[in-house]
């Protein structure tokens, strides 16, 4: 399974990436045909949906984020963080699924509305894209909740010191006690002449 580490990543981070730059252009659009065009832009230019799926890139932002937060933690908090990635990316395909059945019947009518006329509309290649980086970014989380107990992890060095080593310590580490550890000491509270 640790050999899966660099390929799922890719996928996670490519497959969000996708899916968040489709989600805010457009899904749906008037066919070029009988003035269409010219309606969809009034239509867009009164403040009209322009056919995107925002809930898409907040989605897909969400799963980067976590693959963002899986790559640097350990343990539990990195597989929940996983399962969180994983919900967020079957939410981003419920709703790209939603989108299919929904969006260009709303967006047709929305327009046929504003343009005085029936508006037939298609799926743009943004859609489609769209959907396919919802399904990798799916099939990436299923596999890291399944394996990410089995990645490599960051070491504990990189961690943020809980507590400023004092003075005694520096000394019996061998180090040499600079003037700045003299004043850290003093802001800490810590008498240096001890």
């Amino acid at each position: 399974m640790r050999r899966t580490f660099g390929p799922v990543i890719l996928l996670g981070l490519a497959a969000g990436t996708l899916a968040a730059v489709a989600g805010s252009k457009p899904w749906v659009e008037p066919r070029s045909a009988d003035g269409q065009t010219q309606a969809f832009a009034r239509f867009v230019a009164v403040g009209g949906d322009s056919g995107e799926l925002p809930v898409a890139t907040s989605l897909a932002l969400v799963a980067l984020a976590c693959w963002g937060v899986v790559l640097v933690t350990r343990g539990r908090p990195r597989r929940a963080v996983a399962v969180l990635g994983l919900i967020a990316s079957a939410g981003l395909v419920a709703a790209v699924v939603w989108s299919w059945f929904t969006l260009a019947d709303t967006f047709a009518s929305d327009l046929a509305a504003a343009a005085g006329s029936p508006v037939r509309v298609r799926h743009t290649p943004w859609a489609y894209g769209g959907s396919v980086g919802a399904v990798l970014a799916l099939v990436a989380a299923a596999v890291a909740v399944r394996a990410v107990g089995e990645w490599p992890e960051m070491g504990t060095r990189y961690d943020a010191p809980t507590t400023p080593p004092t003075l005694a310590q520096v000394e019996a580490d061998g180090g040499e006690v600079s003037n700045l550890d003299l004043w850290k000491a003093i802001d800490a509270g810590h008498d240096p002449t001890d």
